[in-house]
């Protein structure tokens, strides 16, 4: 996988000072962003705002551009309207809004999610953006996680593309041949042919994992020069997260 040079989506190719950051740093720094966005209370309102400040920040800095970021927020717009949905049948003290009773709670439930996973979901873009897969596989390992998660979230990325492809050419062969489904019962044939593409997905792992194996493949994939972070790739690093959690210590003291 390291070898492979497999890009994903998410990733966008760049030379910014964060790109160039090593990626274990980059992946312990998202995770303690995230865990300091997670411990702020949420009525501290003003320690979000400083949040999403320092993500904007790295992602103008990363070079990502705003419609890189637009576009993949776009998927936790089901989880917005789920959370929209809250102040109306969550119980307790109302309030009203727009002449609309809301539940008191509610809205700041719904806030509290909307804002935590609004700041964590662009942390990932920020991450994803600026780290390709065979990297944040060499990251991962480089904070000791256990090589077999490494190896399966590894396999699990190239293969979900190759299945995805396969699918997508199925089903245009589908359609070429006067296929058109008009309602739900007319999908059959789509799960049929998801079912043989996943049979014939794991056929191709065991060949390709032989096939590795043969050549030498022990479950790791073999380290680059320059793969080791240096303390002031560290200390760069951390700067995001430190301020996340004296901001977050900050709004718990204001309390």
């Amino acid at each position: 996988m390291a070898g492979g040079g497999h890009v994903h989506a998410l990733y966008r190719h760049g030379d910014s000072p964060v790109h160039r950051l090593r990626p274990q740093v980059k992946i312990a720094a998202a995770f303690l962003f995230v865990f300091a966005v997670v411990a702020t209370p949420r009525e501290a309102v003003w320690a979000f705002l400083i949040y999403a400040a320092i993500l904007l920040t790295l992602a103008t800095w990363a070079r990502l551009g705003a419609r890189f970021v637009g576009t993949r927020m776009l998927i936790e717009t089901p989880f917005i309207i789920a959370a929209l949905l809250i102040p109306f049948f969550a119980a307790g003290e109302t309030v009203t809004v727009l002449g609309v009773d809301l539940s008191r709670s509610g809205l700041w439930d719904m806030w509290n999610i909307l804002a935590k996973a609004t700041l964590g979901l662009l942390t990932s873009i920020v991450l994803a953006g600026t780290t390709d897969i065979p990297s944040m596989l060499r990251g991962f390992e480089a904070l000791r996680v256990p090589r077999v998660l490494t190896a399966i979230m590894g396999f699990m990325i190239r293969y979900l593309d190759v299945v995805l492809g396969e699918f997508r050419r199925m089903r245009v062969a589908m359609q070429s041949r006067g296929h058109n489904p008009r309602w739900l019962g007319h999908a059959k044939p789509y799960a049929t042919s998801a079912g043989l593409i996943f049979v014939r997905s794991y056929e191709r792992g065991e060949r390709v994992y032989l096939a590795m194996a043969s050549r030498g493949y022990t479950g790791q994939m073999p380290t680059r020069p320059g793969d080791t972070a240096t303390i002031q790739q560290w200390a760069v690093a951390m700067l995001a997260p430190v301020t996340a959690w004296v901001v977050a210590a900050a709004a718990w003291w204001s309390m």
